[in-house]
């Protein structure tokens, strides 16, 4: 399992590359809460957008998972579930901070998880001002 890839996986980088090419800049394997040892793929920090690319067998896509067979299938069938239990855990807690947590899988377009990334940057975006502007009256 050393060989797994943590971050900069194909997935990933075809919506980075996507996100890219749309002008929106973002910060990569980002630590949202820092008492908390997980990061998400991509982050957009002022706006408290996280972003998840799941891999369909390390996070038992309902799709494409099929479950092992053989000597270790109660093994992975722990493993998955443990997975699992992390992402929901981990969901929670970044929402808790006050971040939109947005999740994916590996298998769906690139193009449009971009187009949903980007609704909600832009939909965060237009809910801030910053404070070295004043409001308008």
């Amino acid at each position: 399992m050393s060989r797994i890839r943590g971050r900069d996986t194909t997935p990933e980088m075809a919506v980075r590359r996507e996100l890219h090419r749309r002008g929106l800049r973002y910060r990569v394997n980002f630590k949202p809460v820092s008492n908390l040892k997980r990061t998400v793929d991509i982050a957009f920090t002022r706006q408290r957008v996280a972003v998840l690319i799941d891999g369909c067998f390390w996070h038992g896509c309902p799709e494409h998972f099929r479950p092992a067979k053989g000597d270790r299938k109660d093994f992975w069938a722990a493993k998955i579930a443990e997975n699992q239990g992390r992402d929901q855990d981990s969901t929670r807690a970044f929402a808790l901070a006050g971040w939109t947590v947005l999740r994916f899988w590996e298998h769906d377009d690139p193009v449009k998880v971009a187009d949903k990334i980007e609704d909600e940057v832009i939909k965060r975006s237009a809910n801030q001002w910053s404070p070295s502007e004043k409001p308008r009256r």
